[in-house]
């Protein structure tokens, strides 16, 4: 067999990118080798991470659509009509055997095209409700890999596979790796560690929460791990002085970063909850509200259903945060619970299962 190429789009945010690059390390773990190119959207992060993470890509001149009549709108169709003439373009450079998409603006005009063209696609849905480029390139796509049940209300029964959603592979055991956590982060081992995820860009009205709580956590006698994101570390970032608070705009070992915590504080992304549930802590869930179909909520949801999780609204925040987050505090009876359910929701195969529909693709 000759060696394979794989086309893959994934970004915007980290919950789009970083499925992309756990598919493609798994990938070439399976074909040494084998070619592999990414395509993003101009300026976005992922422009940035999958050089970082050592794959070559281009970019699209493509964004969304906004909510609110704006310029980018009115642009939109001549950004769409541009990405889907790059694509084709792209494919054809580089003839890929396969089209590999992951979410985020790019990976709709990639996918499109390779559809058309005769490529075979498989889409990677995250969320347990899908966003609408996912919804459309469905109908072509000849797998279809999610990570929640029920979707048969979206999409082709006969093209899903459950699979879960790709994780970075060093999270999958961090038993071993608390005491390598509390050096690194220099945290001291008589304290409780509270870990926050705003996302990879970050979550305005976690970290105005989190600024109104220091003085509660150090009271609580709690220290804090908390990742702001990049949008919001100039303005947080002073926080770092306070003894026992680590303000990060992005963190680089989440494996350890994971193996520190004793509570989580997060956002629903569909990659943090999968995440989260390998890492089996107890978490408080705080789901953006500003994200299509509410899909964050419905991803909490999901895991409070089965008692995993607690889950507070972005309005309860102001009156139930204080009180949810130190009654779970003292009762280590319900952080064992919660961390123990959580963690028997994990897919630790999904990547390999992924890649096993990519290469049924291949041997077509």
């Amino acid at each position: 067999m000759k060696a394979p190429r794989f086309i893959l789009s994934g970004g915007g945010t980290g919950g789009h990118i970083y499925p992309a690059i756990a598919i493609a390390n798994e990938l070439k773990l399976r074909f040494p080798n084998a070619e592999f190119l990414f395509v993003g959207a101009q300026d976005k992060m992922e422009m940035q991470k999958v050089p970082q993470a050592g794959y070559k890509i281009k970019g699209l001149w493509i964004a969304g659509l906004q909510r609110k009549l704006t310029l980018d709108n009115t642009m939109f169709p001549v950004k769409l009509i541009s990405s889907l003439l790059r694509a084709r373009s792209i494919i054809r450079e580089f003839k890929p055997d396969v089209a590999i998409g992951t979410g985020g603006f790019a990976s709709g005009p990639l996918l499109q095209v390779a559809g058309l063209v005769g490529i075979p696609t498989l889409v990677q849905e995250q969320n347990s409700y899908p966003g609408i480029t996912n919804k459309m390139l469905s109908r072509k796509a000849a797998k279809i890999c999610t990570a929640y049940e029920g979707l048969e209300r979206f999409f082709p029964a006969d093209k899903i596979v459950l699979t879960g959603n790709p994780v970075r592979q060093d999270l999958i055991d961090l038993k071993g790796k608390k005491k390598e956590a509390r050096e690194y982060f220099k945290l001291d081992a008589e304290k409780k560690t509270v870990l926050i995820l705003g996302g990879s860009l970050g979550a305005r009205r976690i970290n105005q929460l989190i600024a109104k709580e220091l003085v509660n956590f150090a009271a609580q006698n709690v220290q804090v791990i908390w990742q702001c994101g990049k949008l919001y570390y100039e303005e947080y970032k002073h926080y770092d002085e306070k003894p026992g608070v680590q303000v990060l705009s992005f963190i680089d070992r989440m494996d350890l970063v994971y193996a520190a915590a004793d509570i989580v504080i997060s956002r629903a992304g569909a990659s943090s909850v999968s995440e989260l549930c390998l890492v089996g802590k107890p978490v408080i869930f705080i789901p953006s509200p500003n994200v299509a179909e509410d899909h964050q909520t419905k991803n909490a949801k999901a895991i409070v259903d089965k008692e995993g999780a607690i889950l507070l609204k972005e309005v309860e925040l102001d009156t139930q945060f204080e009180n949810t987050f130190n009654n779970l505090l003292k009762d280590e009876n319900l952080q064992q619970k919660l961390g123990d359910n959580i963690g028997k929701l994990a897919k630790e195969n999904a990547t390999k299962d992924i890649v096993e529909e990519i290469v049924k693709l291949i041997e077509k």
